[in-house]
């Protein structure tokens, strides 16, 4: 799954339901090496049995990989006849597989793991937000165990339909174990079949069936993550809350955070509006879900920064919901930075938006969001720009596929004048992913600060020729234009953003660069004034620090923009 544009934001999901351990539907888990199984047992009173098949060979049990209908029993067919006895060979035999091939499966502690991307097996492309969002809820829950290694969503995703073998991924990933899982839907049905494998030696550790109903979703999430727990016997610190925490007890307004999440994730205009929309109905059906709210007040404040929205339109509505979330979760690491992010850009309050990232830094330091966003809208904007590599390195480490985390680590590059790793990152971003617009930018920056006018100009023809009003490449094509003496073209594209903002909002700051490359001053300034009143997301993260505006840092103009920004000089 790929995040656009300099926000980009880490799927984070977990909530669990119910009033307690108690209310939650119990599921019949393999047995632990040597004790009694439960299929010898029998299952505890009021518990009812999973359904599901294994599969044996001489190495492990595994589970099958269908999920087909049962066929229909012949005629006449008496299962009364036969079921006592044949139940009774099955218990055994369960029994002593479980005992013979799990046994063994745990030779070595599992010190790392990767929840790979779960198999929507729906038949349905609209349920894609469920398989997802299952797969990142329990890659964070285990995140939070303190002596697991996780791999991220960005670096699973990749394998998103790989046919490629476990033990391939797991090295890689440099992994010791692999979860992988198959999710079916059927009206408010959900089965959910999960296996985990050691990589090492290609066993088995646990494999289970769930079948629940949709309104089971959230207590179930809980069930596997704790399940994965006491397989791998890990010992958790703390209450243990990133297991258990709750977010909502309603599954109605989970599903909804999903879809918004999802939907979110993609970063096109309309996607984002209906994640917000999405978030919206979340917490209107649950007052209290903080990290809805929490999730509303990041995507509000990054819709100026494509730009989508005016910020006068969007910084308010960011407030609000930021506001609401601390409220109801001071605990809540995501509330704390979604107020951070917005307090840097749509109040420039910089010691209060750096208090609110260090809280929840506290809170969670393993947030690969909160570093990015603190070195975007805080360290940069104050010209901190080493700390702003070192926290954009951070959440790189944390995410080391992150495209967002790779091409903004291509900016903070540019501002320590690192030039030649700036244009090797930003080469690095777009093999991975040619199509990903903010790859392509940063390039485009990166080469711009080389002076390679011609590469840049090169990289904008496609982007443009599929979206002509994409802001960012003509940015750089404009600037690219002016640079290499072409004025007739450079203001061309300062024409296409006049006629752009008839119909939706235009970061001004772009319009003040071009000027700048064509030496332009006073039209440059007269843009910046613009940008000012606007509280433009890019003149607020870059004006300190921007190389296209850097002959103008001697002017009383610009150190009066600094002033009223609340910037040092």
């Amino acid at each position: 799954m790929s995040f656009c544009l300099d926000d980009g934001s880490e799927l984070l999901f977990g909530p669990a339901s119910g009033s307690g351990a108690g209310d939650e539907p119990a599921t019949a888990i393999l047995s632990e090496p040597g004790a009694p199984s439960a299929a010898v047992t029998g299952f505890p009173a009021g518990e009812a049995p999973t359904r599901a098949q294994i599969n044996t060979t001489d190495q492990t049990a595994v589970l099958p990989t269908g999920t087909g209908d049962i066929a229909p029993k012949p005629r006449g067919f008496d299962k009364r006849l036969v079921a006592a006895p044949l139940l009774a060979v099955l218990i055994a035999l369960g029994g002593f597989l479980g005992y013979r091939y799990l046994q063994p499966a745990i030779s070595e502690r599992i010190n790392s793991i990767a929840v790979l991307p779960f198999e929507n097996r729906s038949g349905n492309d609209d349920t894609d937000y469920l398989s997802d969002g299952l797969a990142d809820s329990l890659i964070y829950r285990l995140s939070q165990l303190p002596n697991l290694k996780v791999s991220p969503t960005s670096s699973v995703m990749r394998y998103r339909g790989t046919e490629k073998e476990v033990a391939q991924i797991a090295k890689e990933l440099k992994v010791d174990a692999v979860m992988s899982g198959r999710l079916v839907q059927r009206g408010d049905d959900l089965s959910i079949s999960v296996q985990l494998i050691d990589s090492r030696t290609e066993k088995l550790i646990w494999a289970e069936q769930y079948d629940r109903k949709m309104t089971d979703l959230l207590a179930t999430q809980r069930e596997i993550a704790t399940a994965i727990t006491e397989k791998l016997q890990l010992r958790l610190a703390g209450d243990e809350k990133g297991i258990t925490k709750k977010y909502t007890n309603s599954n109605e307004a989970y599903q909804l955070y999903l879809k918004g999440r999802y939907h979110y994730s993609k970063r096109t205009k309309s996607d984002v509006e209906k994640s917000i929309e999405y978030f919206k109905q979340a917490v209107e059906i649950d007052p209290s879900f903080a990290l809805a709210y929490a999730m509303m007040s990041d995507a509000y404040t990054s819709m100026p920064a494509y730009p989508y929205l005016e910020p006068k339109e969007a910084f308010p509505q960011a407030k609000a919901a930021a506001v609401r979330a601390v409220e109801l979760d001071p605990a809540l690491p995501e509330a704390h930075a979604a107020m951070g992010y917005y307090q840097a850009l749509g109040e420039w309050n910089w010691a209060a938006s750096e208090a609110s990232f260090k809280k929840a830094i506290e809170l969670d330091s393993k947030n690969a969001l909160t570093h990015l966003r603190f070195a975007i809208s805080y360290f940069q904007p104050l010209g901190q720009v080493e700390e702003a590599v070192k926290q954009n390195q951070l959440a790189l480490d944390l995410e080391p596929l992150n495209l967002v985390s790779g091409a903004n680590l291509t900016w903070t590059y540019i501002l320590v004048g690192r030039t030649k790793d700036a244009v090797a990152q930003g080469k690095k971003v777009v093999d991975l992913d040619p199509n990903f617009t903010l790859g392509r930018y940063q390039l485009g920056l990166a080469y711009l600060s080389d002076g390679k006018y011609q590469e840049a100009l090169a990289l904008t023809e496609k982007p443009l020729a599929d979206d002509p009003k994409d802001q960012y490449m003509l940015q750089v094509a404009g600037y690219s234009y002016a640079k290499l003496g072409r004025s007739t073209e450079a203001m061309a594209i300062i024409g296409r953003f006049r006629e752009i903002s008839k119909t939706g909002y235009v970061m001004s700051f772009f319009v003040a660069t071009i000027y700048a490359g064509l030496g332009d001053q006073e039209a440059a300034f007269a843009e910046m004034e613009k940008a000012y009143r606007e509280r433009d997301w890019r003149m607020s993260t870059l004006i300190k620090t921007d190389p296209m505006i850097a002959q103008f840092r001697g002017d009383p103009r610009y150190k009066d923009l600094l002033k009223r920004m609340n910037l040092p000089e």
